[in-house]
């Protein structure tokens, strides 16, 4: 994307070979940012993360998702031989013979993740956690504390993650969310950009309207029927216009693109949830009953560990098998009261099972979503002792979800996934492991083998 014509808070990374489009020495006022809102983006995080603890696949196309065979993240090297998220493995064979494949250790990065977000908040309190690899911090008001104007503090948040980490962040300063998105994604990647609220429209007047955050492709195309295809040209309508034809949250997204503070930080941690759904697929495909239903199983501890975490209970389950030639059967199931323990869930959802598996097909993937979500409350004592009942199974989950919050998330699980975690969800060479998981000394942990501090403190 080419530069904007007029760009003077435009800034390169501190890279002596990148152009700098803006004077250094010039300051970003506080007329310029109302609000000074930044937007940080790992750059290519899984792939990078796995770079910087092998320094041997520095400078190297790596790829990570071999456990599914599709491309979860890609380096920049990969990218830049023409390789794309989703795609095959065998097609990124044929256009980039010398790849590095290795297999998504999420737990690796969700830690890594949480470092991140403990050191953007040495900065500012006001941090939402917008994704794994992604963050939104407010800093405005933080410019006489920390002794800077907003332009160094975003430069001091960018060095830092970079020093610490060994791989580059991009980050995006602007008046509000949505043109910090904008900003951060200008000079990909490591970049710092600064978009002041006086230069916002020169940024976004060839910026086509799907790469505007929170436009997808329906709003786009309807756009495009109103004649919109820029971000400037939506800008430009009146107001009127805007909330005949849209909802609110396009019509907040109006309101950004024309410098406006509309989208607040969600600071809070998310305490609820309408549904959980967990899904897995599996290589090679099979035809066991046991095997699949373990799988199905263990994706269901998996579901009733996040609504234990959130204390919920589903009254409802959907559970569904997906086979080789991606055909689907799924089947509802009620409970006669809402539940969080996986025994329970399992049990009911057992003879659906039975009801949807054909020995004739071979499945690659199990799921289950888990709904109509409550509050989950002791019930009133009873005469036949289901509530004690009830309480004593409760503090035994208790007790297992507190051993595998310090071991790790599946040191303790039920004989009904038994299969599943014994032989793991991919067989032959799709099915290794994280290097860190290899060869642990006795007692030790493959989350004590991350090499990195557990501790992520949070300003208060």
């Amino acid at each position: 994307m080419p530069p904007p014509r007029s760009a003077p808070h435009d800034e390169g990374p501190s890279n002596p070979n990148r152009l700098e489009t803006m004077d250094a020495t010039q300051p970003l006022t506080i007329s310029s940012f109302p609000r000074a809102v930044i937007h940080i983006d790992a750059d290519a995080f899984f792939a990078s993360c796995e770079q910087s603890r092998n320094p041997k696949l520095k400078g190297r196309p790596v790829i990570t998702g071999k456990e599914r065979n599709i491309v979860a993240s890609m380096s920049y090297e990969a990218k830049e031989r023409g390789v794309v998220r989703a795609m095959r493995l065998s097609e990124v064979r044929r256009l980039c013979p010398d790849a590095v494949f290795l297999p998504s250790d999420y737990e690796t990065y969700s830690l890594l993740s949480e470092r991140m977000f403990s050191i953007v908040r040495r900065y500012t309190p006001d941090v939402e956690e917008y994704g794994i690899d992604e963050c939104f911090a407010d800093i405005t008001g933080m410019r006489r504390p920390l002794r800077m104007d907003y332009r160094r503090i975003g430069r001091a948040i960018k060095e830092e993650l970079d020093r610490t980490f060994g791989f580059t962040f991009s980050i995006g300063l602007a008046p509000n969310k949505t043109i910090a998105k904008i900003a951060s994604k200008w000079q990909k990647p490591s970049g710092f950009t600064a978009i002041a609220g006086r230069d916002i429209h020169s940024f976004i007047e060839d910026l086509p309207v799907e790469k505007v955050w929170g436009i997808g492709p329906q709003t786009t195309a309807y756009l495009n029927k109103l004649g919109i295809r820029t971000a400037l040209q939506f800008a430009r309508k009146r107001e009127e216009w805007v909330k005949e034809r849209f909802s609110k949250p396009f019509f907040e997204t109006w309101r950004e693109l024309n410098g406006g503070f509309a989208k607040e930080l969600e600071l809070e941690e998310k305490t609820t949830y309408a549904s959980i759904q967990k899904v897995k697929t599996f290589t090679p495909p099979s035809n066991d009953r046991e095997f699949v239903f373990a799988q199905l199983a263990k994706n269901v501890e998996n579901a009733t560990m996040k609504a234990r975490r959130y204390h919920l209970a589903a009254g409802r389950a959907i559970l569904f098998l997906k086979t080789q030639d991606f055909r689907g059967a799924a089947a509802e199931v009620r409970f006669s009261r809402a539940t969080a323990f996986p025994h329970e869930v399992i049990a009911a959802m057992e003879p659906a099972f039975d009801r949807l598996f054909r020995p004739s097909k071979l499945y690659r993937s199990t799921g289950v979503v888990l709904f109509k979500m409550e509050d989950d409350t002791i019930i009133q004592p009873d005469l036949f002792g289901v509530t004690a009942r009830i309480e004593r199974i409760s503090k035994a989950y208790e007790a297992v979800d507190a051993v595998r919050r310090k071991y790790g998330k599946h040191t303790v699980f039920l004989g009904s996934s038994f299969a599943a975690h014994h032989f793991g969800q991919h067989l032959g060479e799709r099915g290794d492991a994280p290097e860190r998981k290899d060869d642990l000394f006795k007692g030790e942990t493959p989350r004590q083998r991350l090499g990195i501090p557990m501790f992520m403190g949070k300003v208060r």
